[in-house]
Order: structure tokens, then sequence, then C-alpha cells
């Protein structure tokens, strides 16, 4: 025991003082050249660096540089700089005074993906026929590095004359192995537009052809989204991918996505070609997509406030401004094609099966060929196209949707449920805007509505017609029990849609009992109604009165309905539709007398009158 660790300690004391012979020996500025020269024959870029540099001997033999950059060839600002830069050396080639880096990290450093950044011709470079530069030949970099580390830095995306993109706070490893294969752990944070992006993943990658193609596989991605308009708990998920990225022309491809948000998942792939005008295509699956739980969106109600389950907003300043301008003018910076199918989707706490879109972007023309589900036992399409290229939002849409529940679809966009049913509706609608302003104001459109059966609440049309007949006429009543609403097995009717006004005609419904006919207004910007029945009440009489009931039953009654949808009013003309009856009576009545006294000279007079009315 004794003689091992002896021998341990003679080995122990060879090695610091090879260490310390050799940091006394090699001076590390006298690789300053060859790293420059290395830097630039292998990428083309200038490596530059400030101050002397110095020898780190625990725990890992390491040169220790200042201030450093690294520059494109004709770029007006650096690729890569940093405050300090740590290069992790190999000890045996140093014998030989050679250096061979197995390490490199980089703190507090600043990466910039920018135009400014990026490389450009020489000024003295020659210039093909036609005037032009000659193309600069591709840089074949060669990344022999064992090991590199990115600590507390942040990278500048910007791409074109668009907003950059910070990156903060990365933290980045990777580990080369044979074959150039390399794992790769990264976490970083995004801040932009009052949302924050919190991320880390773990994965391999394939860097055989980099940097003309990368590809990879992430294993393991976490990520959290909060700030402005997002649920107050913000979103949050897991995730695995396979990416490839090439250069020329630049692409990226995520393919086997897996990804969840809150309690959503989707899957499928996502493709990128990046250039003056990027195009982008998403083919998407879902098993479920809850956008309600994406959104932060609650029923308009005070249960969800008292929960504290609410969403940040954006300032009032910002929504106000946004309002008068083109919602989705980001849609002119690029072309896009969308696939997206969810087994089920939750919409403003509506519960749609097999959803589907299927639109193609053209620089802010948008064709929606495609947006459908079964919501309950009804369906929906909403085909149509969308024009982003103006001040405002335009778009026209062809709404088909059949036997759809109206109640829950009133209850979503917190409209009263005054009139429910199984709802049908063929037509046609167009507009500038997607306010609820822009729908009062400046939307317009026709349609053919059905519903099979409908109920309008809080409004009984045949205890109306009954009570007031029964009031004039003892002789008539009408039923004893009523329901607070009047029902129809179906309904009919003719809508356009202008200036806010939705204006009904040919409108019909039918019921064992009750037949309607007429048309009228809904004011969708004040809530209000005014609509006039011709009302024909066919069954329900009870008395003793049978001409008075059968008169009843065969004749219509004017009905005016209006006021607030919230709070109906109604105007019954009950009482001349009796004393017309009466009228008819009486005259039948005298007239039945005069022909029974028709030899009768005094009845003359009598006769004159009744034929002239």
């Amino acid at each position: 025991m004794r003689r091992l660790l002896t021998t341990l300690a003679i080995l122990l004391l060879v090695l610091v003082a090879g260490m310390t012979a050799l940091v006394l020996l090699v001076n590390p500025n006298d690789f300053r050249h060859y790293m420059v020269r290395q830097v630039e024959q292998k990428s083309g870029y200038q490596l530059a660096l400030s101050g002397d540099l110095r020898w780190h001997v625990w725990p890992q033999l390491s040169i220790i540089a200042g201030p450093m950059t690294l520059t494109a060839p004709g770029a007006q600002a650096p690729v890569v700089s940093a405050d300090n830069m740590r290069l992790d050396v190999k000890l045996w080639p140093l014998l030989s005074h050679q250096l061979a880096v197995k390490q490199v990290m980089l703190k507090n450093g600043v990466i910039r993906l920018t135009p400014e950044s990026a490389a450009r011709p020489q000024p003295d470079a020659p210039l093909a026929p036609g005037g032009r530069p000659e193309p600069a030949e591709p840089v074949h970099w060669k990344y022999d590095i064992d090991e590199l580390k990115v600590a507390d830095s942040l990278l500048i995306w910007q791409q074109g004359n668009e907003n950059p993109i910070n990156v903060r706070d990365i933290n980045l490893s990777l580990s080369q192995h044979d074959h150039r294969q390399a794992a790769i752990s990264l976490s970083s944070r995004i801040n932009r537009d009052q949302r924050d992006l919190t991320f880390s993943l773990s994965g391999q990658a394939d860097m055989s052809r980099f940097p003309q193609a990368v590809t990879g596989k992430i294993d393991q991605l976490d990520y959290r989204l909060e700030g402005v308009d997002l649920p107050a708990g913000g979103i949050k998920g897991q995730g695995t991918l396979q990416a490839a990225w090439q250069q020329d022309p630049a692409s990226l491809t995520l393919s086997q996505l897996v990804l969840s948000a809150n309690d959503s998942q989707v899957h499928g792939e996502l493709a990128a070609q990046l250039g003056d005008v990027p195009h982008y295509r998403a083919n998407l699956q879902a098993d479920r997509l809850n956008l309600d739980g994406l959104t932060g969106w609650k029923p308009a109600n005070g249960e969800a406030r008292q929960q504290g389950q609410t969403t940040t907003f954006a300032p009032v300043i910002s929504q106000n401004v946004l309002a008068h301008q083109n919602e989705l003018a980001g849609l002119t910076g690029f072309t896009a094609q969308l696939s997206l199918k969810a087994a089920n989707l939750t919409y403003r706490g509506l519960q749609v099966a097999q959803f589907a879109v299927q639109a193609d972007n053209q620089r802010g023309n948008v064709t929606l060929a495609a947006l459908s589900g079964k919501l309950g036992q009804g369906d929906f399409s909403l085909p149509g196209t969308l024009d982003a290229t103006g001040d405002r939002l335009r778009m026209s849409l062809s709404p088909v949707l059949h036997q759809v529940e109206l109640g829950p679809v009133l209850r979503a966009y917190g409209l009263p449920e005054a009139l429910t049913g199984r709802f049908s509706l063929t037509g046609t609608v167009s507009g500038e805007g997607l306010t609820t302003e822009d729908v009062n104001q400046r939307w317009q459109g026709q349609a053919e509505m059905s519903m099979q059966p409908a109920r309008l609440h809080g409004l009984n049309v045949q205890q109306l017609i009954q009570q007031a007949v029964a009031r004039n006429n003892g002789g008539v009543q009408g039923q004893e029990r009523y329901e607070r609403y009047t029902e129809v097995d179906q309904l009919h009717s003719h809508g356009v849609l202008k200036n806010g006004v939705l204006t009904l005609t040919q409108l019909q419904a039918t019921s064992p009992m009750l037949t309607l006919n007429g048309g009228g207004t809904l004011s969708l910007t004040d809530e209000q109604c005014d609509v006039t029945l011709a009302t024909q009440v066919t069954g329900g009489w009870r008395g003793d009165n049978s001409s008075l009931i059968d008169t009843l039953s065969r004749t219509a009654v004017p009905l005016r309905i209006y006021g607030p949808w919230q709070q109906l009013n109604y105007q019954l003309q009950v009482d001349q539709v009796l004393r017309k009856q009466l009228q008819q009576e009486a005259r039948r009545a005298l007239k039945n007398w005069a022909e029974k006294n028709s030899g009768n000279q005094e009845n003359k007079p009598l006769n004159k009158l009744l034929n002239q009315n």
C-alpha cells in the first residue's frame, strides 16, 4: 500500500512539474497568428483577439483570451463577439509545440445573424458580364472542435428589414464524437412583443456536411410562453422532432413533430424556405386541440373571474390602434400552405369534431379552400377568400351550416339565447375587418335560413292571442297551461345583412297549433328587433261559441314583436279581429232577416244598405 501511494505521489509530482515546465516554456501568444490563420483557412472569417493570451492550468489546461470577434468577409459587423474565450487544449501536441483545441467556450457572447454581419463581395472583386460582382465561392467549413460551449450569450437574428429577434441567456453545449456526430444541449429565452419564451432542449446532430447542411433530432424539448393575450399561467409543453437544415437554398424542415401545448397535442411536419419572400408549409394533425386553453377564453360570467382564471391582455392603447389597422397585414410578407386536421377542437366552449382547415397564402391573398367540422349533430363549412394587401382586411365567405344547434353558438359569443333550435344556413357574406364594430358596420351578405324545430324564448304567441280573445269574449278560452316559449316545427326565412341590420323576409313558421308569416329587422348593433307577423292559431281553443272558434282558427291576427332582445315587447290587434267578426255576424243576421222578409216594402232601404257594404 505504501509503495502504491509513493508511486501515485511521484506520478502527480511529475505531472505537476511537467505542466509547470510546459507553461513556462510555451508562450500561448505564439499561437495567436496560428489560430487566426487556421480560422481564415477553414471558414474564410477573420478572427481578432484583444489582449494577451494566458494559461489556465486547473482543472483543465486552457488558454484564456480576452475580448474576441469573428467577422465574415466584407461584413460591417462581426458574426460573433465575446468578452472572453477559453480554449481547452490537448496536452501531448503541446510537447511538439502544436496546438490542438478540444473545447472552445465563449462567455457573454453576442451572435449576430443580421444583414450587417453577412458576408459581402470585396470592393476589388472582379465583375462578371453585366457589371455584377462574381458570386462568392461557398465557404467550406471544417468543424473539428471536440466540444463547444456558449454561456450567458445573446443571439440577434434579423431577416431583411424586419424587426430583429433577440434570443437571450443562451447556454449551449455541443460535443462532437466520431464521424462528426454531435450531442447538443441548449437553453435560452426569447422576448418579443411583450411575450417571453423560455425553452431547453437536448438532442443529436449530424455535422458531417456542416455548414452546407445539418440534420438531427431533438429527444426532449421543454418550453413555456408567457405574456400579453395569453392565459395567466402561460402556455407550456414538451415535444420531440427531427430537423434538417440546408444552407443553399436556405431551408429548414421539421418532421416527425410531436408537440404538446397545455392540454393540446399536435403532430406532423413544418417546412420553411427562407429568402426574400419566405415560403412556409405546415401539415399538422391533432387528437385534441383546445383553443380556449391556449387563448385563455372564459365564458362571460362572474364564476371564471372569481377563480382567477384570467388572461393577460395588451394595453388598451395598443388594442385601439390595432382595431383600425389591417389585423393580418403580416401575411403579405410570405407565402404559405396550411393543412390542419383535429379530431376534437374546443373553441369558445364549443366542441367541434373532425375539424379541418385547408388554406393557401400568396403574400396576403388567402384562399380558404376548407374550414369545416361537426358541431353536435350538425356540421358547418366556411370556404372563402381573404385579402390582406390593403389598409384593411377584406374577406368573403360562403357559409353552409346544417342542423347546428343555435343555442350553444349564441352562448359562445355572449349573445342572449332568445331563439334556439337546429339551425341551417346557405349564403354569402363579405366585409372589412374582424372586430365587432366591423361586423356591425362593414359586413354585408344574404342567406337562406331554416330551423327544425325552433323556440322563441320568453314569449308564447299562442298564449298572447288566446288570452287576449278570452278577455274580449267570455265564450272563448285558450289552454289551461302554457309554456314560456313559442315552439314551431319548421321555420324558414330569407335574410339580408347590411349596415349591422339583418332584414328578414318570407318568414314562415308552422306547427300543429300555430302558423306564422311575415318579416322584420334585427339590429346587431343595438340588439333590437322589430318583426311583424300574421299569426294564425289553429288549435287549443275552448268554449261554446263554435262559430267564433272556427273563425279564429282561420283568421291571421297581426302581431308585432319589438324592443331589446332580452326584454321583448309585443303589440296585438285582437280587438280589430273581434270587431270585424261581430260586424260579419251582424251583417249575416240582418241579411238573413231581410231575405225572409223580402216582400215588405219597408225593408228596401235595409237591403240597399247591405248590398252597398
